[in-house]
């Protein structure tokens, strides 16, 4: 089974993993936002540091779900 594929499955029956996508993509709109301004204020600049991080951290709790998954069905 692919990663994607595992992804499908897990967005339908796992709430968290759900949950870790809904917000990953409301982050990533609201870093499309800020980086429609021409210029960033230093506080866009922190915000939107906070922003990523937060975004690479649902990512990177998705992607050890989807591993977890894998292990789980190859066992």
């Amino acid at each position: 089974m692919k990663d994607t594929e595992i992804a499908e499955v897990l967005k339908k029956d796992n709430e968290e993993y759900k949950k870790l996508d809904e917000e990953h993509r409301s982050l990533e709109k609201k870093l499309a936002e800020i980086d429609k301004n021409r210029y960033l204020t230093p506080e866009d600049e922190m915000e939107r540091k906070k922003i990523q991080k937060q975004k690479l951290a649902r990512k990177d709790r998705m992607a050890e779900m989807v591993r977890e998954y894998k292990k789980k069905v190859n066992s």
